[in-house]
């Protein structure tokens, strides 16, 4: 794999990686992406488990998705994604999919698609937050000094390019030493040219659904990433998309984490657009293990 193509985090790269290759009849290939971390991160693969998924489907939207990380991704070979076209109905389709790594499973998920449908609506508010304009962008918060101090790999992901532009509303918890409520918010947008395809929209939706989603769990222990007191991984996650969005626009994301047990953490969120509309609701468990020193 050219090394130069896998330090691209441009969202046109982003666009790229989840244009997947059909190597065959519900089988997809897709590249893997070096952001810094030392695994495949997360929401990539979710990202390319819903494109294939959709690709075998017609006329019909996703509305959730129930996903399991099962091994680390390698970030320097493809992905193979296999689907099994579970059920198409009068109004619903199900879709399994499979993605494979070095001949094992890494990660397995099943998603759920809906021909448009009209039906009774109701919503929660948005949380009254400062708009995007009274917020600095997340980079603009690390402090070069600051960042001198961690390891390379983490350096490398905290300061690279990102696809999507982040606002957080209350200060980062990187930046913190105490103890806060399991809340926090961010507005987060996509910044590039975007295909006006709503497939690639939601695919990259569900890529940015596992944006600092676990690292609410652990607000509540006075911890930051300098400490490195957690070892943390993703574990399951899920997604209700409620209504088609744009992710080039401003989407604020609502976190709350209700529990932590059993070394592991649970989170939550629900992503509403800039004029308050709830467009999609997610949930992630993840391991959260104190490291012994």
């Amino acid at each position: 794999m050219n090394q130069d193509n896998t330090l691209d985090t441009s969202i046109e790269r982003l666009v790229s990686l989840l244009d997947l290759e059909n190597i065959e009849k519900n089988i997809f290939r897709g590249e893997s992406q070096d952001i810094g971390s030392p695994q495949v991160f997360g929401g990539q693969v979710l990202g390319q488990a819903l494109m294939a998924a959709s690709r075998t489907v017609e006329e019909r939207n996703v509305h959730s998705l129930h996903a399991y990380f099962l091994r680390r991704g390698d970030f320097e070979a493809p992905i193979v994604y296999e689907v099994d076209r579970a059920r198409d109905g009068g109004s619903f389709s199900n879709r399994r999919v499979i993605a494979v790594q070095h001949g094992e499973q890494i990660f397995n998920m099943t998603a759920s698609f809906q021909v448009p449908e009209e039906g009774l609506e109701h919503q929660f508010d948005m949380p009254d937050v400062a708009p995007p304009e009274e917020l600095d962008d997340l980079i603009n918060l690390i402090k070069p000094e600051w960042v001198e101090k961690l390891p390379l790999r983490i350096r490398r992901m905290l300061t690279r390019e990102r696809p999507f532009e982040v606002k957080p509303v209350e200060t980062p918890h990187f930046l913190l030493n105490e103890t806060t409520e399991p809340i926090k918010h961010s507005w987060i947008r996509a910044k590039g040219d975007i295909p006006n395809d709503i497939v690639m929209h939601q695919a990259l939706l569900a890529y940015v659904s596992d944006y600092d989603l676990l690292t609410t769990a652990i607000l509540p222990h006075g911890t930051n990433l300098m400490q490195n007191k957690f070892q943390m991984a993703s574990l399951d996650h899920a997604m209700w998309f409620h209504k088609t969005s744009l992710v080039d626009q401003w989407m604020l994301f609502a976190y709350e984490s209700p529990r932590s047990i059993g070394a592991r953490g649970f989170a939550r969120a629900q992503i509403f657009s800039r004029d308050g509309t709830l467009i999609a609701s997610m949930s992630q468990e993840g391991l959260m293990r104190i490291r012994r020193t």
